[in-house]
């Protein structure tokens, strides 16, 4: 028998995935508007003026958002931070990368180094999950990869730079827009849209450093019998980027929905305004399972506590799998945890479109489900 929640305590949109994320309504009308035949979007060349338009919407929105440094670029491809991972193997890495790993973002990275028949064994620093892996200086490595947030666990770390002339690669994917970030402290920064940003995967995105810049153009003009296909090199997709486009034909419908995220994001305040957003959210989950002698959050210490996505065990009495189908039932989606590490427990994503009066809500329809359940 599935469990009947109250409507009015039932949040006003229950969409809390880790990814794809919640979309916003806003979002969905750019969709339709983008698809208007006075005015077409979708549907025309992705090297005419309208679609160019969006390239440039989002790289200038995004320049803004994160207060670009001088000389620092945007730059997009297809294919998302998986095919990025493997665009930094061909274009960035030199010799030898060191990664911290506490989780599958950073541990499929490290992976896609090892595989490279042309690099160096890589360095692996790593945690197990529920904790953070720290950079630590390195002689022995030209690039230091790092997780902002892994999604897998409700783990994050602070974006910092060790010390020498190592580039910094900052796995972004489900931080980026949600998180605090001095871009003076990373080299690249890059991520997909399909989390604080709110729209479809398949892309990605980078934030760029002038030494970035420079070490891609010297890998790929190294001629050191390194092949770096066209689809994944870095200073291929930085000349599309710069003519506000990309390589090959983009996900149109991604693009619009990013560009209005973006903007939206400027219009109520920017990156500043996103964090203290997820931070109000954060701060009611984590509260609401300390007081609950049946939950626990998964990271154990409060400051590596992820504010996008938080990981919260259930005490073995409880089935969360239950729990989970009872809420979705409900109209309450998408509190499942990663397969992968096969906790009893729950995940929430807090992206900055979700609003914290709906995690609220979310967890009194937890409070009502265990209840029930017991």
């Amino acid at each position: 028998m599935t469990l009947q929640i109250p409507a009015s305590m039932l949040p006003a949109d229950g969409r809390f995935g880790a990814g794809p994320s919640k979309v916003r309504t806003g979002q969905v009308d750019a969709l339709v508007a983008a698809g208007d035949p006075a005015r077409p979007v979708l549907g025309t060349s992705h090297r005419q003026a309208p679609v160019k338009d969006l390239v440039r919407r989002v790289r200038t929105g995004l320049t803004e958002l994160f207060a670009l440094p001088d000389g620092y670029e945007v730059a997009l491809g297809n294919g998302g931070s998986t095919a990025f991972w493997e665009v930094a193997t061909a274009s960035l890495v030199r010799h030898r990368a060191q990664h911290a790993v506490f989780g599958e973002f950073g541990g499929k990275f490290a992976a896609a180094t090892a595989r490279a028949p042309f690099l160096a064994a890589p360095e692996v620093v790593e945690a197990a999950p529920g904790g953070v892996a720290y950079l630590t200086p390195s002689d022995a490595v030209d690039v230091y990869a790092t997780p902002h947030n892994e999604t897998s666990t409700g783990a994050m770390a602070p974006v910092r730079r060790p010390a020498g002339d190592a580039l910094v690669l900052t796995d972004a994917t489900s931080g980026a827009g949600a998180l605090p970030v001095d871009l003076h402290e990373t080299d690249v920064y890059y991520f997909g849209p399909q989390k604080a940003f709110a729209a479809d995967g398949g892309l990605w995105l980078a934030l760029l450093s002038p030494a970035a810049v420079a070490r891609a153009a010297e890998v790929e003009a190294a001629g050191d019998g390194r092949w770096v296909p066209e689809f994944l090199s870095l200073t291929t997709a930085l000349d599309n980027s710069r003519k506000d486009q990309t390589l090959n034909t983009p996900a149109v419908g991604t693009l619009v929905m990013l560009a209005d995220q973006v903007e939206w994001l400027l219009e109520h305040g920017g990156l500043d305004w996103s964090v203290r957003r997820c931070e109000r959210s954060a701060e009611h989950l984590y509260g609401w399972a300390a007081d609950r002698d049946w939950a626990t959050p998964f990271v154990a210490d409060p400051a590596e506590r992820s504010t996008v996505v938080g990981t919260i065990d259930l005490d073995e009495t409880i089935d969360a799998s239950a729990v989970v189908g009872h809420l979705r039932a409900n109209g309450v989606y998408d509190v499942f945890p990663y397969r992968k590490l096969g906790r009893n427990q729950l995940r929430v994503g807090m992206f900055p479109a979700v609003d914290p009066d709906d995690v609220a809500a979310l967890t009194a329809c937890v409070d009502h489900v265990v209840a029930r359940l017991a």
